[in-house]
């Protein structure tokens, strides 16, 4: 019988999604499941967005150019400039997702066993994104000890090697919403300046900061044009996961010029989805402010619900929604799947997503859950509730 490639045993499975089959199977015995598991937004997609696609008089559906069209990629380098990123046109390519743009980003700047520097815990698609491109993720752990702040210099330099070629970083955070001061940015800049490696980051969640805490642009960082690759996305700023419209923006000429190959290669962004993701950036800033507003008051009543459960401890999210709580449990994963199988209290029950696949280190998040603060607030309470519960019985049952 023919094999599957070795680049296809090594990729992992996705901790957000592979307890789907289970979760299908409690929804099939009458089970109402709460997702807590997935970064999928309930927040309502711009009118601007959803009308541009119900007012289209199109005769033919065509292709768009690989790097986007003129008037969509020049509305984004104004959304650039609002935080004066000092950012044209020329300076972005539109990708089919932020996904797309990491894989085509990974695959520009390393060649097959180069390695690449992540925080962890961090996205756990990184590590697939890895894996496709026949490369190494070398991680530096970050500790729920200090709510996920940056590792220290000594842990970033005894993981450069000669086969090191960038550094990746999420701001704000997923998994663990924490975002990143201007200092520690500071410090990957000096790192890589150091080293000459690019610096890659993933800017989806760059709306989403609570508090006093503020937002960086690695694209402000002084002398890091050619360092600098931002990825971007609408699916979480927007709510539209589905459109799939995502961004990468560099001063780097060749880094650009090397992406477009690959986007040559499948063609051209969605037409459609770029006709909505255009119309959506002319959202007025209220949207964006009465969205943050609302993740806000999810953030503390699952923070302050999490961190009332006995032995449960809890990360201080400061953007994104996520947070990494960890459990008082010798093994997430068996009980995130148990919740599904064999846990119901009124009807309902709660699906959550295991940390330990959010780490590139084996051993590191196995008692850690992360969880997406993206229903509303009633049934962010029911969801506290039941892990109370199911925790205690679970406690009993395998103590």
């Amino acid at each position: 019988m023919p094999k599957i490639s070795a680049k296809g045993s090594a990729m992992p499975q996705s901790p957000i999604r592979k307890l789907v089959p289970f979760a299908q199977s409690a929804k099939n015995r009458g089970v109402h499941v709460l997702h807590l598991n997935i970064g999928q937004p309930d927040i309502k997609t711009p009118d601007s967005a959803i009308n541009a696609i119900k007012n289209l008089n199109l005769d033919t559906l065509a292709y768009s150019r690989t790097e986007g069209s003129d008037e969509h990629r020049s509305k984004v380098a104004a959304y650039y400039n609002s935080f004066d990123a000092n950012v044209t046109k020329d300076d972005l390519i539109i990708t089919t997702g932020g996904s797309e743009a990491l894989s085509f980003v990974m695959a520009s700047l390393l060649d097959a066993e180069d390695e690449i520097i992540i925080p962890e815990p961090f996205y756990a698609n990184y590590n697939g994104f890895a894996a496709a491109n026949n490369l190494i993720v070398k991680s530096v752990t970050a500790s729920i000890d200090n709510n996920f702040a940056l590792p220290n210099r000594e842990a970033f330099e005894s993981q450069i090697s000669r086969r090191t070629k960038a550094i990746l970083i999420c701001n704000p955070s997923n998994p663990t919403g924490y975002v990143y001061t201007l200092e520690e940015l500071e410090f990957l800049a000096d790192l890589c300046k150091k080293h000459d490696l690019f610096l890659i980051v993933d800017e989806v969640y760059r709306e989403f900061v609570y508090g006093e805490n503020q937002f960086y642009s690695a694209l402000l960082l002084k002398g890091m044009q050619e360092h600098v690759v931002v990825v971007d996305s609408v699916s979480k700023r927007y709510s539209m996961c589905g459109a799939r419209i995502g961004y990468v923006v560099t001063k780097n000429k060749e880094v650009r010029s090397c992406i477009m190959k690959f986007a040559q290669a499948r063609l051209s962004p969605p037409t459609l989805a770029q006709i909505a993701s255009e119309a959506a950036l002319e959202t007025p800033p209220s949207y964006l402010k009465e969205v943050n507003t609302e993740y806000n008051k999810r953030r503390l009543v699952l923070k302050e619900g999490l961190s009332a459960i006995d032995g449960v401890r809890v990360s201080d999210p400061q953007g994104a929604f996520y947070l990494i709580a960890e459990l008082p449990v010798s093994d997430a994963e068996h009980f995130s799947q148990w919740l599904l199988e064999h846990f119901e209290f009124e009807g309902e029950t709660v699906m959550l997503a295991p940390a330990a696949g959010f780490y590139a280190t084996k051993g590191q998040g196995v008692n850690q859950v992360r969880i997406a603060y993206v229903l509303e607030i009633e049934s962010l309470k029911r969801a506290i509730r039941l892990l109370e519960i199911a925790l205690t019985t679970y406690k009993k049952t395998y103590a």
